[in-house]
C-alpha cells in the first residue's frame, strides 16, 4: 500500500494542484482533503493517514491551532504551507513548535526553477515525512483512491537533492551514542548546520544555553530570508545567549549565534583572534543550498583550523559532508544528530556514513554534551 495523505485548505484550487502533484508518485496516495482546520482534526483522527499537508490561513480552526489538536489526538506528521511574508514566517515557526515537521512555500514557484522540480520536491518531502511517521515501508499498491486520476502514474523527477537524501545501501558505521569522556580539546567556535527539523532542534539546543556560553556559535539553516529573519528573532527572544540573523562585517562574540541569511551565503574571514562574517550573494547554479553548511564550514576550517566543535543536525540531503570533511581534515571534532531523534536523517547519515562523525548524539543530549565537551558549566 502508498503512503496515505490528507490534503487541507480553504483554496480549492490549491486542493486539487497538491492532489494531483502527490498522486504522480506511486508511493503517495491522496485519501481525501478538508477544507479548513477542524474538518483536518476529525479527519486526521477517523481516516489516519500517514502524512498532512496544511495551510495556515483557514476558516473555523486555522492551521497553528490545527496542528496542536492533531498532535494532541492523533499525531501525525505533517508539512505546513506558508507565504514568504514576515507574519507567514512568524505563524510557521508557530506551527513547528506545535509539531508540525516541515514546511514548504506555498507559491512553488518560489522554491524550484520550474513546475517539474517543485513537484518533485514537495513528492520528496512528503515521503520522507510519511517514513519518519513510523509508518514501515510498504509494497507499492496498484490501487489508487478515487481523487486519484489514472493517468497520473509516473515517477516522481529525480532533482540533485533527492539523489542526495536516498538511504545508501551500505551499512552506516557504530558510532558512541554518548559522550562519556571529553577530548580535552580548546575550542574557538561552534558551527551547527541543519535543515528539515532544524528549528525546533535549534531552538531545545540553545534555550539550554547560559548567558556566559563561552564561544561564539554560527548557524546554517536551510531557510527563506524572511524565515531566517523571523527565526532568529523568535530564539533570541527565547534564549539567554544573544541570537541574531548574521550580518555582513559582524564580528563574532563568545555568547552569541549567528544565523546565516536565507538566499545568501555566510563566510567566516579575518583571523582566528579576529574572526568576522561576510555575507556574500550566490547565484552560482553549482550550489543547490544558500546558505550551505559546506560553505560556511569550509570558511570555518580556514579561519578556525581544528578549534571547531561542528555539528550537524537534523536535515534532508547531505550539505555538511564536506566542509565537515575540511574541518575534521584541520584537526575538528564533528558530531551528528542520531537518527531515532531526527525528523529526516539524511545529513547527519551523510557525515555519518563517511567516517566523519565521531559521535551520534539524540537531540536531548546534544546540549549537554557540548558543555561536557568545553569544559563549561
Amino acid at each position: 500500500m502508498a503512503y496515505k495523505v490528507l490534503v487541507v485548505d480553504d483554496s480549492s484550487f490549491f486542493r486539487r494542484r497538491v492532489t494531483d502533484i502527490l498522486n504522480k508518485d506511486p508511493q503517495l496516495d491522496v485519501i481525501d482533503v478538508a477544507v479548513n482546520g477542524q474538518e483536518a482534526v476529525d479527519k486526521a483522527l477517523s481516516l489516519k493517514p500517514d502524512v498532512i499537508t496544511m495551510d495556515i490561513e483557514m476558516p473555523v480552526l486555522n492551521g497553528i491551532a490545527a496542528v496542536k489538536k492533531i498532535m494532541a489526538q492523533s499525531p501525525t506528521a505533517i508539512l505546513m504551507f506558508s507565504s514568504l511574508t514576515h507574519q507567514g514566517a512568524k505563524s510557521t515557526l508557530e506551527a513547528l513548535e506545535a509539531g508540525a515537521l516541515d514546511f514548504l512555500p506555498k507559491k512553488f514557484s518560489e522554491i524550484a526553477q520550474n513546475s517539474d522540480e517543485a513537484g518533485s520536491l514537495l513528492r520528496q518531502r512528503v515521503v520522507q515525512l510519511a517514513k519518519k511517521s513510523g509508518v514501515n515501508k510498504r509494497s507499492i499498491s496498484p490501487s489508487r483512491s478515487p481523487l486519484r486520476r489514472s493517468s497520473d502514474t509516473q515517477p516522481a523527477i529525480t532533482t540533485r537533492r533527492s539523489i542526495a537524501s536516498s538511504t545508501p545501501a551500505i551499512r552506516v558505521r557504530k558510532s558512541e551514542s554518548v559522550l562519556n569522556t571529553p577530548s580535552g580539546k580548546n575550542y574557538s567556535l561552534l558551527a551547527i548546520g541543519t535543515s528539515t527539523g532544524g528549528p525546533v532542534a535549534l531552538q531545545k539546543i540553545l534555550t539550554q544555553f547560559p548567558q556566559d556560553f563561552p564561544l561564539p556559535i554560527i548557524m546554517i539553516q536551510h531557510m527563506p530570508a524572511t524565515f531566517t529573519h523571523a527565526f532568529a528573532n523568535r530564539l533570541n527572544s527565547l534564549c539567554k545567549i544573544n541570537v541574531k540573523e548574521a550580518s555582513d562585517g559582524d564580528i563574532l562574540k563568545p555568547g552569541c549565534a549567528y544565523l546565516a541569511p536565507g538566499g545568501r551565503q555566510m563566510i567566516i574571514a579575518g583571523t582566528e583572534n579576529a574572526a568576522k562574517i561576510k555575507i556574500i550573494d550566490d547565484n552560482s547554479a553549482k550550489i543547490t543550498f544558500k546558505p550551505s553548511v559546506d560553505v560556511s564550514f569550509g570558511s570555518a576550517a580556514k579561519i578556525f583550523g581544528g578549534n571547531v566543535l561542528g555539528v550537524i543536525l537534523t536535515g534532508m540531503g547531505a550539505d555538511g559532508r564536506e566542509g565537515s570533511r575540511m574541518l575534521k581534515a584541520k584537526g575538528a571534532t564533528i558530531w551528528a544528530q542520531d537518527e531515532q531523534s531526527c525528523v529526516v536523517y539524511g545529513m547527519p547519515q551523510a557525515v555519518t556514513v563517511a567516517g566523519i562523525s565521531e559521535l551520534s548524539l539524540p537531540l536531548e543530549a546534544v546540549a549537554s554534551s557540548i558543555f561536557k565537551e568545553i569544559k563549561h558549566g
